[in-house]
């Protein structure tokens, strides 16, 4: 496979992750009516790089990420920015990813790693970004993809609880970031619903609904 396609209010056509409402599995029996606001997971592919230094081998789908960038700033992206990928796509940054202990079965040690704290004490997330398709369109490998930030003070994107409410779409004025982005395809192969395939490492947040997190 040389892409992917984007399907608007559902996520990575054929994904198990795809669907108007919620589609982790542990979430899903408790709150089968929430709104799906993990339809697309990015991961930076300098991450992978940073985890190598670690003594960890990790790499494009080995997180459970449908797509991999490169050269931007995932993490301090503010919630609501709009992610324009390839000529059509369109997806809406919902919160910070949460990994969970599926993790550590992956590679032991590795939960920790991408959960360091900071000089302050607080817990940083390092795994990518959660976000809903707004537009219809085919990425390929390789295609661009453009940072559109809300306009006004805004604070990067935070983890947080699933609610009920709409997720509402961010304000028109937006400053625009020309950024090169790659696809992996190797995690959308493995999280097929039609192939009832093993979970992949990291694929789901964390097990039951806890306060604060997403």
């Amino acid at each position: 496979m040389e892409s992917v396609l984007l399907v608007e209010g559902l996520g990575v056509d054929e994904d198990a992750h795809s669907g108007t409402t919620v589609q982790h599995v542990f979430r899903k029996r408790s709150h089968p009516r929430q709104p799906n606001l993990r339809q697309v997971h990015l991961i930076h592919a300098e991450l992978f790089e940073e985890l190598a230094q670690d003594g960890f081998e990790v790499g494009p789908g080995d997180l459970g990420e449908n797509i991999t960038t490169r050269g931007i700033d995932l993490l301090n992206l503010p919630e609501g920015t709009l992610l324009r990928i390839g000529p059509d796509a369109v997806v809406q940054v919902t919160g910070l990813r949460n990994p969970c202990r599926q993790i550590d079965r992956f590679q032991a040690g590795l939960l920790k790693t991408v959960l360091p704290l900071n000089s302050a004490g607080k817990v940083v997330r390092k795994t990518g970004l959660m976000g809903i398709v707004l537009s219809r369109g085919r990425v390929n490998v390789d295609d661009e993809i453009r940072a559109e930030v809300p306009a006004g003070p805004a604070a990067p994107a935070q983890v947080r609880l699933i609610s009920r409410r709409r997720t509402r779409r961010p304000r028109t004025s937006r400053t625009v970031v020309m950024m090169p982005v790659s696809i992996n395809l190797a995690s959308i192969c493995a999280r097929r619903k039609d192939r009832n395939p093993p979970a992949c490492p990291g694929a789901s947040g964390p097990v039951g609904p806890s306060p604060g997190t997403y």
